[in-house]
């Protein structure tokens, strides 16, 4: 491992005899756009992550709520406290609220009394003529009133909001992000870029240009893995460098989403591609990429 010390902002923990994951304990395995993921459907626990993450120069990290439990999401918070009060790991957590529910501003407030809790990720991805890219039930959740007033309750809390959506969503995120410019946004997984055609990135190219005309938005270079499962360099560099530029380096950080993005390779490789990629960029910027945003922006 060479380059600057990594704050790996979005990863995941699993513990199946103890807890309840419906996309993990699925029998068959959901038809996702993961593809085949059993390899992954097994615990993946506290000891698992850093001896993953060690090799890769991982000093902080961030857990990104990973479909525990919808009865009990803050049972997830809890168990993740647990966790860092023994090891230290993870140093932010972000949880599970809908926001569209009567309960949100409740549970917020239950989150909140956990010290590590730093925001919510509820997945919006939702793609009508296609099935394998819906993670959420319905596709109306950014124009609900309800779900609206939810979000509005993040910004009085001080806490961010981990957006995960497809790039024909991204024009209704950004009405929704604009009517409440206080809260903090960090798009998942560079906007999930999934189809490379020249048409469908003029899409994704579009929305990621408006979502960063807003001050209040910034972006993970992560996910990789979920589009091409053993990614390399070459196939991923115009996406991190055009999403960098787009962006700007001060808005934007790299993270590992594991295990999924385990499914092909080490949390090391893909530490060691995004470093390739940006090989070029001086030390400042890439400590900023690596580190310094995902500390400033989840506030660890």
């Amino acid at each position: 491992m060479n380059g600057p010390g990594v704050v790996d902002c979005h990863h995941h923990l699993w513990d199946l005899a103890a807890h309840r994951y419906d996309w993990l304990q699925a029998d068959p395995i959901l038809d996702t756009l993961l593809g085949d993921y059993s390899p992954i459907c097994r615990d993946y626990l506290i000891e698992d992550y850093l001896a993953d993450a060690r090799p890769a120069g991982v000093v902080k990290s961030v857990h990104v709520q990973c479909e525990f439990d919808h009865a009990n999401p803050v049972g997830e918070t809890e168990w993740l406290q647990g966790l860092a009060d023994r090891h230290a790991f993870p140093h932010g957590i972000v949880g599970f609220v809908n926001l569209g529910a009567p309960d949100a501003a409740a549970l917020l407030d239950a989150h909140s009394g956990f010290a590590n809790f730093r925001g919510v990720r509820q997945n919006l991805n939702f793609d009508p003529a296609d099935p394998r890219r819906c993670f959420t039930d319905r596709g109306d959740y950014l124009s609900d009133p309800a779900w609206r007033r939810g979000f509005s309750e993040l910004a009085r809390r001080g806490l961010s909001f981990d957006l995960q959506i497809l790039p024909l969503q991204m024009g209704e995120a950004y009405a929704a992000l604009a009517a409440c410019p206080e809260a903090p946004i960090v798009l998942d997984h560079a906007g999930l870029p999934l189809d490379r055609t020249p048409e469908a990135l003029d899409v994704w190219r579009a929305g990621m240009v408006r979502l960063a005309s807003l001050p209040s938005v910034s972006v993970k270079l992560s996910g990789f893995g979920m589009m091409d499962r053993a990614p390399r360099a070459a196939t991923i560099r115009p996406i991190i460098r055009e999403v960098i530029e787009v962006f700007g380096v001060d808005r934007a950080m790299f993270a590992s989403n594991f295990p999924v993005d385990g499914l092909g390779g080490d949390l090391a490789d893909i530490y060691d591609v995004y470093r390739s990629v940006v090989a070029d960029f001086s030390g400042d910027e890439q400590t900023a990429l690596f580190a310094g945003n995902a500390e400033r922006f989840y506030r660890i």
